[in-house]
């Protein structure tokens, strides 16, 4: 069984042709190193086991010995208690080392995805509007995965096989030397072909696992809401499932290619395990007859044999399984190696109290390119785009004072959302500035930004969560009072006390399970529970019917209350009321005054008022 283990994992391995990166290990170190007494621990207990494996032949060919030659009963008796004890310390030994190799093993993976996950949530949004999603994911599971196997399985074999293969040799070879190297010129016999047969299977299970991730990926978007919607809309189901069935077919027959390939491993084992042991009995049994070796040493040679395959095949595919043990840690590396555009610096200051003016000052800013925020791995392309940096907002400058609203318009794709996620520093600025309290947010801690900035965006995002836990982002210690009074003053109280399970009523994927308006909704309320001293509203009415709008606005109008707010507008109610109106073109400010002067004036703000606005009014 260890042999077959060995050589399975020799199997499944991909056999990477990469340089040894001494500064990969140095890494890997570093990530073990808070478990070197675990390891250490797990090391000897592999030793002790490899000893204990090797002296029950030993002691069963004496016993044989014993009885042939006529010995009292209790020779037998205690070489039979002995036998039964090294089984039982083996067995202890083999649960204990089992225990340690499953806790260091676990304990890496928790690590390295603790370390994977909190980096990733440092990545600027530029990093989530390239990456796919499914191939961030498996990086989170299959690789890092594959490379806790270096700690929880290559280590324990390549330190077990070497101790057992030394110690069998020798036995081996003090009973006889002769028959030990005959049956080592069977190894190739095996080795060889299997090796070989190895990497074919590798191909395969490397094609297999592209066609999952691929089936996979198109399972995740079709089966999600609005991936599901578009294909009944503009697809052909027949051609979907068409496309699918090829891959789960082609799956299928690797499957079966696989599992012809293994049992031709497991019939190359057992028939050289025969050939070896037909060896060994023809060979020794003739030695025993001519009274040159004793019958015991022939059964202790018998079961020696074992425990010589399996270390040398073991070994043999150790250098596969540290190779592919090492891209795994390079994938995982490759996600730590990417440096966050957005860092926090060492004194970064809090937001000052009391009400808070925005200030943007001569700002100019470009979208970075793919090679700044992201991988072609995680893409899934051959080369990331290179194209990027090219100014999208131009010597944007106004101020929204402490208690002001600020309408930004436009038309679609003039960069008012760009401004928005300026200001709550999703992106940073080129030149220029953007400040909070009269600070440069990027000399803000980002603990009082999030303190002091509330975003209700344009497609209202909900998780996968109940009503409770999508308001308590905003605020995790909100009492059920404080949820109520929020949703009565979005307007959902309502909605949510008929709702299945009220505040613990999941909302789906999305927050699919609800309507747009109402998803809308819940968004305001969540921004109406979080209380910041500025409000950024991104198109948030805009799912929004008449009604649902007028009550929303009403609800607005009390949280915007002595709070400073940027309101890139959709509806003219909201335009009307600001104090102060900014209207953006191709990333400029081409005017800015209240909504009576920019009208009078005649320019750009008029034609989108007669345009977009004037139905509406």
């Amino acid at each position: 069984m260890q042999a077959w283990n060995s050589l399975y994992h020799a199997m499944t391995a991909a056999e990477e042709k990469r340089p040894f990166s001494m500064a990969t290990l140095r890494r890997i170190l570093a990530f073990a190193r808070p478990l070197r007494a675990q390891l250490i621990a797990f090391c000897a207990l592999s030793v002790v086991g490899a000893v204990l494996a090797v002296a029950t032949p030993l002691l069963a060919g004496q016993v044989v010995d014993a009885i042939v030659s006529g010995d009292a009963f209790e020779v037998v008796l205690r070489l039979a208690l002995l036998i039964a004890a090294i089984a039982v310390l083996e067995a202890v030994t083999g649960l204990a080392a089992r225990w340690l190799s499953a806790r260091i093993g676990e304990t890496l993976i928790l690590d390295l995805r603790r370390a994977v996950f909190d980096h990733v949530q440092k990545m600027p949004i530029a990093f989530f509007t390239r990456t796919r999603t499914g191939a961030l994911v498996s990086r989170l599971n299959n690789d890092v995965i594959g490379a806790q196997r270096a700690f929880s399985d290559t280590l324990s074999g390549v330190v077990g096989n070497v101790v057992s293969l030394v110690l069998a040799l020798i036995a081996m070879l003090a009973i006889s030397w002769q028959i030990t190297v005959l049956a080592l010129l069977l190894l190739p016999v095996f080795v060889v072909p299997a090796r070989r047969m190895g990497r074919r299977l590798a191909r395969m299970e490397r094609e297999a696992a592209n066609h999952n991730s691929v089936m996979s990926t198109q399972m995740t978007e079709r089966f999600s809401a609005p991936g599901a919607t578009l294909v009944k809309l503009f697809a052909r189901p027949e051609r979907e499932s068409a496309e699918f069935v090829a891959r789960a077919t082609r799956v299928r027959d690797i499957g079966v290619s696989t599992a012809m390939v293994q049992m031709i491993f497991v019939t190359a084992l057992t028939l050289v395990s025969a050939l070896a042991l037909a060896l060994v009995y023809g060979l020794g049994g003739w030695f025993a007859l001519q009274g040159t070796l004793a019958a015991g040493a022939v059964v202790s040679l018998a079961l020696l044999i074992t425990r010589l395959y399996a270390p040398l095949t073991g070994l043999a595919s150790a250098r596969v399984e540290v190779a592919t043990a090492l891209v795994s840690f390079e994938r995982v590396f490759e996600i730590l190696d990417l440096k966050p555009l957005i860092t926090e610096k060492p004194d970064a200051v809090a937001v000052p109290a009391g009400p808070v003016a925005v200030e943007f000052d001569g700002v100019r800013f470009g979208y970075p390119s793919a090679d700044k925020v992201s991988l072609a791995s995680l893409e899934e392309v051959a080369l990331l785009d290179t194209r990027g940096g090219v100014e999208v907002i131009h010597d944007v400058s106004f101020t929204a004072a402490p208690g002001e609203m600020v309408a930004l318009v436009g038309s679609s794709g003039a960069g008012k959302s760009t401004i928005a996620q300026l200001l709550a520093r999703l992106y940073d600025v080129d030149a220029g500035a953007v400040r909070l309290g009269g600070i440069d947010v990027r000399d803000l801690s980002a603990v009082s930004i999030r303190d002091t900035l509330g975003m209700v965006t344009q497609d209202g995002h909900l998780f996968h969560e109940s009503v409770r836990e999508n308001l308590l982002l905003a605020k995790p210690d909100a009492s059920d009072g404080e949820l109520w009074e929020v949703l009565r003053r979005a307007r959902l109280e309502r909605l949510v006390t008929e709702l299945p399970d009220g505040l613990d009523t999941v909302v789906g994927e999305r927050g699919y399970r609800l309507s747009g308006g109402e998803r809308q909704r819940l968004t305001i309320a969540r921004l109406l529970l979080a209380h910041p001293r500025v409000v950024i509203l991104d198109e948030a009415t805009a799912h929004l019917d008449s009604t649902s709008e007028a009550a929303v606005q009403q609800a607005l109008g009390e949280a915007l209350q002595g709070r400073t707010a940027i309101v890139i507008a959709h509806r003219l109610s909201t335009i009307r009321s600001a104090d102060q109106i900014v209207v953006v073109e191709a990333g400029r400010i081409v005017e800015h005054g209240r909504h009576e002067d920019l009208l009078a004036a005649g320019g750009r703000y008029a034609e989108l008022y007669r345009t977009q606005f004037a139905g509406a009014g």
